[in-house]
């Protein structure tokens, strides 16, 4: 069965073609979501129609998505205007096969569960740090979704209570997302405008401070979670955590909480989680006979 998979996220839409468990011919273009909702379905849509002879779309998107119906229940101001788009109905009647979709970060957590760093695991929490926080509970293998497809979401956790006057800026994505981190590195050295880049920089007494005071922020979350939970692993998922050295230091700082032992890893996946997880979810509701709900 041929399945074009998306990942639509704040920064960039990814796409591929599975084909017999094999992903084929990946592309990716910048998804420009600053410019809206409509811009975003207009961008996936030419990606779509640049596969040939697919039998199913399976979507995995930034925002809370109700499965079941494939629309965007609630969406945040990184993509203007998105909440309450039908993404499986614009795309059945447009391309006429089964459409799947599903949070970006369920996805991911599926796809590392199913194939990743979470596959020798029953329970496990993953993260991923990009625009925002994202999050997703895997207990027994499947997602804990709650009461309304909303659970999971880490990045709306309060982590500055004192940052009373805008609630906004309490949020632990506001501080320890990684759009946060190159943002205020930028503002003294311009030049390096991505992890990986900040990274390569640590030498710099400035950029090391920043890279310090951020990774503090991850972990205020991290030991929220842990003290909550008690997960045996936690999986870090987007770009910036495939950087050995960073998930070395957040381990390290975690370790001086002195709290229960937690496997804290990489997503294996990387950026692929998500392509994998609507892959996967797809492939299971084809082989068990049901149709994709339109």
């Amino acid at each position: 069965m041929k399945i074009v998979a998306l990942d639509i996220g704040g920064t960039a839409i990814k796409s591929c073609l599975f084909e017999n468990g094999e992903l084929l011919e990946r592309r990716e273009i910048p998804s420009n979501a600053e410019l809206g909702g409509p811009h975003v379905i207009q961008a996936a849509h030419g990606i779509i129609a640049g596969y040939d002879d697919f039998e199913a779309v399976a979507i995995s998107t930034a925002g809370q998505v109700d499965s079941v119906g494939g629309f965007i229940r609630y969406a945040n101001q990184n993509i203007p205007g998105y909440t309450g788009t039908n993404l499986r109905k614009i795309f059945v009647d447009a391309f006429h096969v089964p459409v799947f979709v599903e949070n970006d970060v369920y996805a991911a957590a599926i796809g590392e569960a199913t194939y990743g760093a979470g596959k020798n695991f029953h329970d496990f929490l993953c993260l991923t740090y990009g625009t925002g926080i994202g999050g997703a509970i895997v207990r027994d293998g499947e997602i804990y979704k709650g009461a309304s497809y909303a659970a999971g979401e880490f990045g709306r956790m309060i982590t500055h209570a004192e940052k009373h006057g805008d609630r906004l800026s309490g949020y632990y994505e506001a501080n320890a997302s990684t759009s946060v981190l190159v943002s205020k590195v930028m503002a003294v050295r311009p030049d390096l405008q991505d992890g990986r880049a900040i990274f390569a920089n640590l030498d710099d007494e400035t950029v090391k401070n920043f890279v310090d005071h951020w990774v503090n922020e991850i972990v205020y979350g991290l030991i929220g979670l842990i003290n909550a939970f008690n997960p045996p692993l936690i999986v870090m998922g987007g770009g910036i955590m495939g950087n050995a050295d960073l998930l070395d230091m957040i381990r390290a700082k975690v370790k001086c909480y002195n709290i229960a032992d937690v496997l804290i890893v990489a997503a294996e996946l990387l950026n692929d989680a998500g392509l994998w997880g609507v892959y996967h979810l797809a492939r299971k509701t084809a082989s068990a006979g049901e149709r994709l709900r339109h």
